[in-house]
């Protein structure tokens, strides 16, 4: 039992890495082809990203592999596959459920990272990233990595939901960790203008958070932003990558060409 449970933590483990560097290298190629020269000078930092968030991977891997074979073989949590077993209605509010309540942890042990023992002992590691890139998604110390691994392995023992509602989630996780990083909008303006960009967080949200630090905690939604005080709006990308790029410059290092791009380069919010 106990080197099926070792191996389960080791095969998910390798996929939340494989899945990081698939997502992330894709989302950093489509920067470079969007934004030639945006992550200009930062192959130092990617790099670091990149060990960092390689090491999270496995912390991330650990549990959710343990709760997998026990899910397979012991029947644990409340992940079910009978799409019928619940009305057809809870499927997305499920899916809901599970975005709003890894909101409210994400916020709240957020905000806890940002005092400043804490801040000092884990989150730097994540705020080292200035401005943050696509690799940036998953580049947490280990005591801040514990804090986002234990969520969704938690969250399957409380509220009942088909797997494929989980996977959507998970993939939305994803794909939203990745993106808030990216330094651009990828997504269409709507997302993040107007009313419901009011609602929803993307990069040019979370931009703002790296560059003040004390704001914009949230992951997926900024109900609670809004509802602490903490909401400051929309980030600047083209002042947060000037800053970067003239410090790379500074320090010799603004003809990188790793894994960055060092062609001219724009720094519009939308794509």
């Amino acid at each position: 039992m106990w080197l099926a449970i070792l191996l389960s933590a080791a095969a998910m483990t390798a996929i939340v890495g494989v899945r990081y560097l698939i997502v992330s290298g894709a989302f950093a190629a489509a920067t470079r082809a969007r934004h030639p020269g945006l992550y200009r000078g930062l192959d130092t930092q990617m790099r670091r990203e990149i060990l960092w968030s390689i090491a999270s991977a496995a912390i991330y891997g650990v549990p959710a592999g343990i709760v997998a074979w026990g899910w397979q073989n012991r029947g644990w949590t409340k992940v079910y596959t009978d799409v019928h077993a619940y009305p057809l209605w809870y499927l997305p509010v499920s899916a809901l459920l599970f975005l709003f309540a890894h909101d409210t942890w994400f916020y709240w042990t957020h905000r806890w990272m940002h005092r400043p023992a804490p801040f000092k002992l884990a989150h730097a590691v994540h705020h080292a990233s200035r401005p943050p890139t696509a690799w940036a998604a998953m580049a947490f110390h280990p005591i801040e990595a514990i804090t986002g691994a234990v969520i969704i392995p938690l969250l399957v023992f409380l509220i009942p939901i088909n797997v494929a509602a989980l996977g959507l989630v998970l993939t939305i996780m994803t794909v939203m960790g990745v993106t808030n990083h990216m330094g651009w909008e990828i997504f269409p303006r709507f997302m993040w203008r107007g009313a419901l960009g009011g609602w929803l967080i993307t990069a040019s949200h979370h931009q703002r958070h790296h560059e003040q630090y004390g704001c914009n905690y949230g992951l997926y939604f900024r109900v609670w932003d809004r509802l602490c005080g903490t909401d400051r709006g929309l980030g600047d990308f083209a002042k947060s990558h000037a800053r970067a790029h003239a410090k790379a410059v500074a320090r010799g290092g603004g003809r990188g060409n790793g894994l960055g791009d060092t062609g001219s380069g724009g720094t519009g919010h939308a794509a």
